[in-house]
């Protein structure tokens, strides 16, 4: 069962596998996609009330809403993928914490570019759905077919970069700093185009696993597990988007 590779640790084969064959009601696309919007709705709920706290307190701390978010989600994540069946329950206490980290970071780029680039984040937010809504559109018009060759390259992609991060992380802890990742020069503008684009490519890996686990029959609790590793796509490209802006402003 191939079809349910995904460079997504969150939308793996395994995931799938072990929940197929089940009787009863099963997995559809429109279910899928119906619970990511309400996911979308809590994680934009709680980045409202992130991006106020900053907004509209003088010399707010948002340390404590970042590593709220940004820890919690992960351990619910961690979660998730060992326990699919409570999908229904932590998936949106995973969009809920989200929230608090994208509001929070969300808030802090709007301050530091207020006065160079005061839609900045507008920006990233727009990019990010138009780039969405266009790799579903060549998904479902099969402009863009999910091959073997294709999950390779991006599987095999992905998984690079998430190792060349971790090894960047750690040199970091040694003062040895990787400047493209984070700076605004050519090389890292090119380095943040590649990353963006191979956000984009996981969404089409995540577009397939999504169709091809609902024509497999799986249970419809994974509607919710599916939801949610979209979630975890999207949240990336938009992350990315907003790295990616900012370097380009910081050159004007």
């Amino acid at each position: 069962m191939s079809f349910f590779q995904s460079s997504n640790p969150v939308l793996s084969e395994k995931r799938f596998q072990n929940s197929i064959p089940v009787s009863g009601e099963v997995m559809t696309v429109r279910g899928t996609m119906n619970k990511f919007g309400f996911l979308c709705i809590m994680m934009m709920t709680s980045a409202f009330y992130a991006w106020r706290e900053f907004s509209f307190r003088d010399n707010a701390n948002m340390m404590p809403l970042i590593l709220t978010g940004a820890i919690g989600g992960f351990i619910v994540a961690l979660i998730l993928i060992f326990k699919n069946s409570w999908a229904p329950f932590l998936a949106p206490i995973y969009a809920l914490l989200e929230g608090l980290f994208i509001g929070s970071i969300s808030a802090f780029y709007n301050y530091a570019f207020q006065d160079i680039a005061p839609n900045i984040i507008t920006t990233a937010v727009g990019l990010t759905l138009g780039v969405a809504v266009a790799m579903y559109f060549l998904y479902t018009m099969r402009i863009i077919k999910v091959t073997e060759t294709f999950r390779s390259v991006v599987i095999t992609a992905t998984v690079g970069l998430a190792i060349f991060y971790l090894i960047a992380m750690v040199l970091g802890f040694f003062g040895i700093n990787i400047g493209f990742i984070h700076e605004g020069s050519t090389m890292g503008i090119i380095f943040s185009l590649v990353v963006v684009g191979l956000a984009a490519m996981n969404l089409i890996l995540d577009f397939d696993r999504i169709e091809q686990a609902s024509q497999a029959g799986a249970p419809k609790y994974m509607e919710w597990f599916g939801a949610f590793g979209l979630l975890v796509t999207i949240v990336w490209l938009y992350l990315e988007m907003l790295r990616l802006l900012s370097k380009l402003y910081s050159r004007e």
